[in-house]
């Protein structure tokens, strides 16, 4: 498989690593959106975060407890976590992965 992420999870391709743990990855996301921008992914391999839903709930449930706990550790008071499913709401790595950002005041409503 050629999947950008399971290359990360492997380490054949260098990341800024956050957390990492049995189950779970999270690194810095190279593009940020905001001044903290953290990309947390299951080290399965799972095309994204409904599939990660159906086959395994206890996995989905781990990655948003390391989601919230890379935001504790980071001191962050509030962030947003995002989850793009399907190319046309953005997805662009056919891995699962959850967005953590924060820093910055997001605007509510987006756009």
């Amino acid at each position: 498989m050629d999947c950008l992420f399971c290359k990360i999870v492997d380490g054949s391709i260098p990341v800024s690593i956050v957390k990492q743990t049995e189950k779970v990855t999270a690194f810095n996301d190279i593009s940020p959106q905001a001044p903290t921008h953290v990309l947390i992914i299951p080290n399965q391999h799972f095309e994204n975060m409904g599939r990660v839903a159906e086959a395994d709930p206890e996995l989905a449930g781990e990655i948003l407890k390391v989601t919230s706990a890379i935001a504790k550790d980071l001191g962050l008071e509030s962030w947003r976590i995002n989850a793009n499913t399907g190319a046309s709401a953005g997805q662009s790595v056919f891995h699962a992965h959850i967005h953590l950002m924060g820093g910055r005041t997001f605007a509510w409503p987006p756009g």
